[in-house]
């Protein structure tokens, strides 16, 4: 199949110093056997993100890593979903 895009706005709870964290979130029309790959549309300096899944359906799966010494509350942003349909 062709892949699916999908351009939600989420809003990632926030991640403690020194560690990586796995958030979800609803994105209407993800299936579990998507291949997912992300990107965020903005940069914050010492976040990054390690992994990205579709958990179940309709649920998308970010896991954020904070490589600082102080909590990171990412801000609010829109982020690019690829999916590659099995």
């Amino acid at each position: 199949e062709i892949p699916r895009s999908f351009a939600p706005t989420l809003d990632p709870a926030s991640v403690a110093a020194n560690t990586t964290a796995e958030q979800t979130f609803t994105v209407t029309g993800l299936r579990t056997t998507d291949f997912v790959v992300v990107s965020k549309s903005t940069h914050e300096a010492g976040l990054g993100i390690v992994n990205a899944r579709v958990s179940a359906k309709n649920t998308l799966a970010i896991t954020f890593m904070n490589n600082t010494g102080s909590a990171i509350d990412p801000a609010s942003a829109t982020y690019s979903i690829i999916a590659f349909r099995k």
